[in-house]
């Protein structure tokens, strides 16, 4: 990574090593106990440092460098692309059958509305697919041995390049990697088209490439921190829109639905900030940026990984301002009931297919059929 005495100094400056004098990480018995984390704003500050740092010094960026290290470093087998590329096809098969032969015919049955039908059906399948994803992480995390959550540096000790992959983290990383290549199809042509759609896409591609990435540069400790933090979100969001789709079926209105969908707003908003906002960069960030360059102080890839986990942080921070928005509206009236703020309004979704109509005597432009909140998007299916 070029000079690291640079990057050594750099952590000096910012008492890093005060912090660490005070915690050796060895326990009395003689065992290596947990290091102490330094503070929020150490971590956010120190990070960011770390990363312009590196980027000055940085001794592998550029093509020819970049596809030394690749060559030198990345293992990534072709048996392991097949199956990503073999997975990703089975996710959106079964999720159109799914769709075909269970959400929708479920979502007539119970006489939701019709603006419901056709998004039950994204809800629904998220929410499976992430409550077995996250109960996963969560195992691999809590009750599996790994102490990547209650020590985040340990996710870099003992690092090798083309180490070895524990066959449970590789189940992980074949499970969750097909999984959001299949949603960069699914966002385009399945899912209901948003306001915030292009950035999700941008999203997709961005944790495809860390997982990708991340598993080729045996990375993979760190990787199932970052699934563990995010995924949590995902299921209360889904939980929430469903209970919204069923408050109001069969011409009455449910109230134990109401209370689950705003319990899940709440729950989505306090955790969202918990572990996106706060626990990301004090456990994530701090060991990619700052603990990564103490146990391997020449580790390839460096800047690149680190640029993508501040893009994701970013991008989240952009999507805390939605749930921001959404509370603003609840806390001054605007908005009487728990409400997606991201997706069109029904004014906004019919306006260009009205235009369209008027001028050329037919509908059905391309944009008019992008903000139908999945209407339109059936045929893709």
């Amino acid at each position: 990574m070029g000079n690291m005495e640079h990057l050594r100094s750099a952590f000096d400056l910012l008492a890093f090593g005060d912090a660490m004098d005070g915690n050796t990480g060895v326990s009395e018995e003689g065992g290596v106990s947990a290091e102490a984390l330094p503070g929020y704003t150490e971590v956010l500050g120190g990070s960011y440092r770390a990363v312009l740092s590196a980027l000055r010094e940085c001794a592998d960026c550029g093509l020819e460098p970049s596809a030394r290290a690749l060559r030198e470093h990345a293992r990534l087998s072709p048996v392991e692309i097949a199956l990503f590329f073999m997975c990703a096809v089975m996710w959106t098969e079964l999720r159109r059958a799914l769709t075909i032969h269970v959400f929708q015919p479920f979502a007539r049955w119970c006489h939701i509305q019709p603006k419901d039908v056709a998004k039950l059906p994204e809800s629904a399948w998220k929410f499976i697919f992430y409550t077995m994803s996250w109960s996963y992480s969560t195992y691999l995390l809590f009750f599996s041995g790994y102490t990547f959550f209650q020590d985040p540096p340990s996710v870099f000790y003992n690092w090798k390049s083309g180490m070895s992959v524990p066959m449970d983290i590789t189940i992980a990383y074949l499970i969750q990697g097909s999984f959001y290549g299949h949603s960069i199809y699914a966002t385009v042509y399945m899912d209901a088209w948003r306001k915030d759609s292009k950035v999700m896409l941008l999203h997709h591609v961005i944790t495809l490439a860390l997982i990708t990435f991340s598993y080729a540069f045996r990375y993979h400790n760190i990787g199932v921190l970052v699934l563990f933090l995010h995924d949590i979100n995902d299921i209360q969001l889904e939980f929430t829109k469903l209970n919204v789709y069923f408050k109001n079926r069969g011409g009455s209105y449910y109230l134990i639905n109401d209370i689950l969908s705003n319990m899940g707003s709440v729950s989505f908003s306090i955790t969202w900030f918990w572990f996106r906002l706060y626990w990301f960069p004090l456990k994530v960030l701090y060991a990619s940026c700052i603990s990564s360059l103490q146990s391997v102080p020449h580790i390839p890839f460096y800047f690149f990984f680190n640029a993508l986990l501040f893009a994701l942080l970013i991008m989240n921070i952009y999507w805390f301002l939605f749930i921001v928005l959404f509370v603003v509206k609840v806390l001054t009236g605007q908005m009487k009931e728990v409400n997606d703020v991201r997706e069109y309004e029904e004014d906004d979704v019919h306006k260009p297919l009205k235009t369209k109509r008027d001028n050329n005597g037919h509908q059905g432009s391309g944009e008019g059929k992008h903000v139908q909140n999945g209407i339109t998007k059936e045929k893709h299916l």
